[in-house]
């Protein structure tokens, strides 16, 4: 099926628009027609290269939601109209461990990511949602609950079950002290849940610029790390703290922020990770963990959470003629908090 999109042909050159072939669909296919699509900071990574060479070109976007127009004959989890998300992968092995306990994300033969990955079943690379349709096994296309606006669907797809899967695994909820690190796409979905899950957010940013809108978005509390004082202030006040950023931080210091068998936990890869002091975690039996998005049956539990307490991502709405502007304003943080591509922008190419 002929598809229309934008992609990355090399780690420097704008995004442009292109074309190419969808599979034709299979037995347990689902032909999904894309009407937005979420733009992640790892779709940037990606294009440019940071995280090794990359098979271009490379349509990204893993964020997606959209209406099934078409089921293979063996579908019976989805139908045609239904409102549908797809996230990070596409596939999975099935039977190793981890795809056994619902946690495909860490397949131990690799997960098939949505794009810029082998699909198993045509032996071509995939390709993401900066585009008009996908096809996807039905085993990875999620129920999108009603009455949510599916624009700010999107980011749930990736930005929200990144954070959900840790609040889950560590448990937050009533009586329990919880710190979001860096109030970006990622960091405003954690304060958003967490606040849902009726645990104390706090808020930990390197200004207090975006005071209000955290208070507005459900923190309980908002610190500068600029500040030496905060430091002491909050030193073993936590449970669990999320850190959402990618930039390099002292996280001895953000370990003694933590209680007794408190944990922190890493969602942003930093280009350097910095010397932990074993005192660090030793002393109070502290843990420094990290997460990965989430199994498509947690990832489902999420979106039936959002649905049910009415939580969507804070977006810009862009056409996809402004995906590179878009680029631009993400690295200098200047989005609040994640853009989404209108996908009806593609029809004119």
């Amino acid at each position: 099926m002929k598809t229309k999109a934008y992609a990355a042909f090399d780690e420097t050159s704008p995004l442009k628009p292109f074309e190419f072939n969808r599979r034709t669909l299979t037995a347990h296919d689902v032909h999904v027609k894309i009407l937005y699509c979420g733009v992640c900071h790892s779709d940037l990574h990606t294009v440019n290269g940071d995280w090794g060479p990359m098979p271009y070109p490379v349509v990204p976007g893993h964020e997606i939601v959209g209406t099934v127009v078409a089921v293979g004959p063996k579908v019976t989890k989805h139908k045609v109209g239904d409102s549908v998300g797809v996230g990070c992968y596409v596939d999975s092995c099935r039977t190793c461990p981890a795809c056994l306990d619902g946690d495909e994300q860490y397949c131990e033969k690799g997960m098939v990511a949505t794009y810029a990955s082998l699909d198993p079943k045509t032996q071509t690379v995939t390709q993401g949602g900066y585009s008009d349709q996908i096809v996807v096994d039905e085993n990875y296309v999620l129920k999108v609950p009603p009455g949510l606006s599916l624009e700010r669907v999107a980011p749930l797809l990736c930005a929200g079950i990144t954070t959900y899967s840790p609040l889950m695994h560590w448990k937050a909820g009533p009586g329990k002290k919880i710190a979001v690190v860096g109030l970006g796409g990622l960091g405003h979905m954690a304060v958003k849940l967490a606040h849902a899950m009726g645990a104390e957010v706090t808020i930990l940013s390197h200004s207090l610029k975006k005071e209000a809108d955290g208070k507005r978005l459900g923190a309980d509390h908002f610190y500068n790390t600029s500040d030496a004082s905060t430091f002491e202030k909050l030193a073993g006040s936590f449970d669990l703290m999320i850190n959402t950023v990618s930039v390099e931080l002292d996280w001895n210091q953000y370990l003694g922020l933590l209680k007794r068998d408190g944990a922190l936990v890493l969602l942003g890869v930093p280009p350097s990770a910095p010397a932990i002091e074993a005192s660090s975690l030793i002393f109070g039996r502290k843990s420094l963990a990290g997460s990965l998005i989430g199994g498509i049956q947690e990832t489902q539990d999420m979106l039936d959470f959002c649905g049910k307490h009415a939580i969507t991502s804070d977006i810009e709405l862009i056409d996809i003629n402004k995906i590179n502007e878009a680029y631009e304003r993400m690295l200098k943080g200047d989005v609040r908090y994640r853009f989404v591509i209108d996908s009806a922008s593609l029809k004119g190419m």
